[in-house]
C-alpha cells in the first residue's frame, strides 16, 4: 500500500498552487477528487498555453495527475447536497480561493462538520480568511512584490525582479497539503476536525527568514546582491567563467581556504583583509574583482573539475535543458512518465516527497468530469434515478 491510500480528499482547487500541493498527496496514493466548477470550463490551469488543445494542456498535467474529476456547481442546491454527501466519506475539504470565498461557499469546518465532525477543511488563499485584505485577490507575482521578495532579486542597479519560478505558489502548496495531513492526523486522534487557514502572504512573509529576523532584532535593511551573492559569507555568489557562469560557495572558512590553494592564490588566504567572513566582507569590493578576473580564465567544466578536487563547494549555472541531463536525475529516478490520448507521452518530474519508494506508475490527470460514474454510483450509491434528478437540478451544470 501506498502511504495515503487510506486518506480521501475533496479538492476545490485551480491552476498552481492548490493542485501542486494535493498532487504530491496523490503520487502517495491519496484519493484525490477534484470538483471544477462547470459555469468556467473546470480548472483554468486546462487552458494554460504553450502545448494546450481543447481543454488538455501540458500544465494541467504537471499539477493534476493521479487524481479523479466530477464537474459540481456548488451555487446549486443540488451540487451542494453532492458535496455534503461527499463530506460524510472524506477526510478533508481542501480548497484555493480568494479567502472570502470559503464562507461563501460554505466549505468551512463549521458548514460542514454536521455532515462529518472529523472533517478537516484546508483554505489556502492569497491573503487568509482574516485580516483587511481577506477578500482581495492575489498571485504570486503579486506577493512577491508585495512580501518584498523582488526587493532582493536581481542586481543592484537593476529593477527588481521576481524569481525565475512561481516559489510563493509552490511554497504556499506543500504548506497546504502539510496542514492538511497535520489536521487530518489530529481528527484521526481527537476524534474532531478543524479548519486549516493557509494564506501565500503568510508563507511568502515566513520564507524572509533570516533577513526578516536580523531587520526586526537589528534593524538591517536587505537588498539586492550583485551576482547573485549571499547577504554575508563571501565568496558565495555567481561568478563568470570564459564559457559560462559558476556558483561558488565558501560557506566555511575551511572552504576559503582551499579555494585559495585551487586558484593558485595562496596570498588571499595570508590576507588579514581576507582572513574572515566578516573581514571579506568589509573588503569585498577588493577581494571579488580579484576572484572575477581568476574565474573568467577558464571554462566552466574545467572550474568544475578543479574545485570538485579540492574540496571546494561549487555547481555550474546549467539551462533548464542541462540539468535534466544531469546523471544525478536519472540514478533518483526523477523523470516519470503517463499516457495521454492528445499528447501521447507525457514526461514529468516526480514528487520530491519520496516516502516508501516511487509508485510503480501514474495516471494522467482526469479529463473534466471523467470520475462522475465512480463517484456518484461507487463511492456514494448513487441509483439512476438520483443521478438524474441531480442532473435536472443542474449539479453538474
Amino acid at each position: 500500500m501506498r502511504p495515503l491510500e487510506d486518506v480521501r480528499i475533496i479538492a476545490v482547487e485551480q491552476y498552481g498552487a492548490g493542485p501542486f500541493g494535493t498532487v504530491h498527496l496523490a503520487d502517495l496514493g491519496a484519493e484525490v477528487i477534484k470538483i471544477e466548477d462547470p459555469r468556467t470550463g473546470g480548472d483554468v490551469g486546462r487552458y494554460v498555453p504553450p502545448y494546450q488543445q481543447g481543454e488538455d494542456s501540458l500544465f494541467f498535467e504537471t499539477f493534476n495527475r493521479n487524481k479523479r474529476s466530477i464537474s459540481l456547481d456548488l451555487s446549486t442546491e443540488a451540487g451542494r447536497a453532492v458535496l455534503h454527501d461527499l463530506v460524510r466519506v472524506s477526510d478533508a475539504v481542501y480548497s484555493n480561493l480568494r479567502g472570502d470565498i470559503p464562507e461563501r461557499l460554505g466549505i468551512r469546518y463549521e458548514d460542514l462538520r454536521e455532515h462529518n465532525p472529523r472533517v478537516v477543511c484546508c483554505s489556502l488563499s492569497g491573503f487568509g480568511m482574516s485580516g483587511p485584505r481577506h477578500a482581495e485577490p492575489a498571485y504570486d507575482y503579486m506577493l512577491q512584490g508585495i512580501t518584498g521578495w523582488m526587493s532582493l532579486t536581481g542586481e543592484p542597479d537593476g529593477p527588481p525582479e521576481k524569481t525565475g519560478l512561481s516559489l510563493v505558489d509552490f511554497t504556499g502548496g506543500y504548506v497546504a497539503a502539510l496542514a492538511t495531513m497535520i489536521g487530518i492526523h489530529a481528527a484521526r486522534r481527537d476524534g474532531h476536525g478543524m479548519d486549516c487557514d493557509v494564506s501565500l502572504f503568510d508563507v511568502a512573509m515566513g520564507m524572509l527568514t533570516y533577513p526578516a529576523t536580523w531587520h526586526l532584532s537589528a534593524g538591517y535593511k536587505p537588498g539586492r546582491t550583485r551576482q547573485s551573492a549571499h547577504p554575508s559569507l563571501i565568496p558565495f555568489q555567481n561568478f563568470r567563467t570564459a564559457d559560462g557562469w559558476i556558483v561558488v560557495a565558501c560557506a566555511k572558512e575551511k572552504f576559503w581556504r582551499r579555494l585559495c590553494l585551487v586558484i593558485e592564490r595562496p596570498d588571499l588566504a595570508d590576507d588579514l583583509r581576507f582572513a574572515t567572513f566578516a573581514a571579506r566582507r568589509d573588503h569585498s569590493d577588493e577581494l571579488l574583482p580579484v576572484l572575477d578576473e581568476v574565474f573568467a580564465t577558464d571554462a566552466t567544466d574545467r572550474w568544475i573539475d578543479r574545485l570538485g578536487d579540492g574540496g571546494v563547494p561549487c555547481a555550474p549555472v546549467n539551462t533548464v535543458e542541462k540539468a535534466m541531463a544531469d546523471p544525478q536525475v536519472a540514478a533518483r529516478e526523477l523523470v516519470i512518465e503517463t499516457a495521454h490520448e492528445r499528447f501521447g507521452r507525457v514526461r514529468q518530474l516526480a514528487s520530491p516527497v519520496n516516502v516508501g519508494g516511487r509508485p510503480d506508475g501514474h495516471r494522467r490527470a482526469p479529463r473534466r468530469h471523467e470520475d462522475a460514474d465512480y463517484v456518484l454510483r461507487v463511492l456514494l450509491g448513487y441509483h439512476d434515478d438520483r443521478v438524474r434528478g441531480l442532473a435536472e437540478a443542474q449539479a453538474f451544470g
